[in-house]
């Protein structure tokens, strides 16, 4: 998302006849979502998230130890020096000697050491690369949990409104019977449609529940008020328009496609390494050694040794373990490049089925605030028919129904679009605080 998404969808006109049921809407919707503005916005979740995340904290520590693997690897290839002590008794005699000595050894050359160092360094990039994913996966997690209970919130306040409408019409009914105006049946008929409406209030509450505890479990904390979306919101399409930019995007920024690609080349050095088993190596070696015994009681001098050496060392045969290993080391590479090519058809899907995605959010956006428009105007001019004559309570309960359901359909394609753009930033590997941080200007009190 960008700056240039600052137009603003036309508003919805407001009718005197729903008055006292907008004013309770505000009112529910104040009390059940904490929304009063201003609450914890999308970056300050995201803020949260980042330090309490459990999967991202396992993708960091998997890193930490892939660096330590690579540390590893290198050992070998540097100095290493050994110390030594040693203290014998002779029999019969029980003559004492002793010695003490030192040996430092350097590998000069051991190509299978090197190949193996090589891919501990590609795996390290490509842990790094699967930490990038985390983050960006968390990014998404975190807008599906704070859009997810933003829209649970709306669902409730709009589901409480309808519930209080019902009740309203129920009590018309029973009093407009009790005046000999209207027949049984319309009592009967409103307290039906009433009750059900109790139901949908009951089914949004438990909704919300669950919405509230999938941001917990991302923060580790109770889920707090959350600023909501602002009134007036843009019906952008993606940009680029065409969905092939977005999939090229994806093919070559992803972080996920770049861990498995440098798994794979990882898997080519490990193959290499395997290969290097049937190579000579060459290391050199200084060995110092000073020996002692009873001379050294009478103030004699001890005997010093000291060897350098070169040694070569030409495999010949290991049983068969050798071609084993690059065996392995094959079918271990195979496999990364099948996993990498499914992912790359999982990146295109996905990319294209998101990119669909806020396409249909522009349609549905405009398409749903336009049916509450006709609804909210169609239900007050039933309203104004049942108390001329003209219209039946059916036809009211119905007209109720049907403002409901609109209103309700509104809210849940303004969250599913903002998040659909999201989604599509994740898709293709782009998703970071900066998108999270356009995205959180079109929360209320955030222009």
């Amino acid at each position: 998302m960008t700056d240039s998404m600052t137009r603003e969808m036309t508003r919805r006109p407001a009718h005197p006849g729903l008055r006292g049921l907008a004013a309770a809407a505000l009112a529910l919707l104040s009390f059940t979502a904490g929304a009063n503005t201003p609450g914890v916005d999308l970056l300050g979740i995201w803020q949260q998230a980042r330090s309490a995340d459990p999967v991202l904290a396992e993708a960091q520590a998997r890193r930490g130890i892939q660096q330590e693997r690579a540390v590893q690897a290198k050992a070998p290839l540097l100095p290493q020096l050994q110390a030594s002590a040693e203290d014998t008794r002779g029999t019969p005699d029980g003559q004492r000697s002793h010695a003490v000595g030192a040996t430092l050894t350097q590998v000069l050359f051991d190509l299978g050491r090197l190949r193996t160092l090589e891919a501990e360094r590609k795996l390290e990039s490509a842990q790094d690369a699967r930490v990038r994913s985390a983050e960006q996966d968390l990014a998404a997690r975190v807008a599906r949990a704070y859009f997810g209970l933003l829209s649970a919130q709306a669902a409730l306040a709009t589901a409480q409104t309808n519930e209080a409408a019902y009740a309203q019409q129920a009590a018309h009914s029973q009093a407009r019977f009790e005046a000999g105006l209207v027949a049984q049946v319309d009592v009967e008929q409103s307290r039906t449609y009433h009750a059900l409406a109790r139901g949908n209030t009951e089914q949004a509450q438990q909704a919300l529940a669950e919405a509230r505890a999938a941001l917990a479990e991302i923060t580790g904390q109770t889920a707090p008020a959350l600023r909501p979306l602002a009134s007036a919101l843009p019906a952008l399409p993606p940009e680029p328009a065409d969905v092939q930019a977005w999939v090229e995007q994806a093919l070559q920024a992803h972080p996920q496609l770049a861990a498995l690609r440098l798994g794979v080349a990882a898997g080519e050095s490990r193959i290499a390494a395997a290969r290097a088993a049937h190579a000579p190596t060459l290391s050199a070696s200084l060995d110092s050694q000073r020996t002692g015994g009873p001379a050294i009681a009478d103030n004699q001098r001890g005997r010093s040794q000291t060897l350098l050496a070169v040694r070569l060392t030409v495999p010949l045969f290991a049983g068969g373990a050798t071609a084993s290993g690059v065996r392995a080391a094959a079918f271990e590479r195979d496999a990364l490049q099948e996993a990498l090519e499914a992912e790359r058809r999982a990146r295109v899907r996905e990319v294209q089925v998101q990119h669909q995605a806020v396409l249909s959010g522009v349609a549905l956006l405009q398409s749903t605030a336009a049916a509450v428009a006709a609804a909210e105007s169609a239900l007050a001019a039933t309203r104004s028919g049942q108390a001329l004559g003209t219209r039946s309570n059916t036809d009211l309960l119905l007209a109720i129904q049907t403002q409901a359901q609109a209103q309700r359909a509104h809210d849940e394609a303004r969250h599913a679009y903002v998040l659909a753009r999201l989604l599509l930033q994740q898709a293709a590997g782009s998703l970071g605080e900066t998108e999270l941080t356009a995205a959180n200007r079109l929360l209320q009190g955030n222009r």
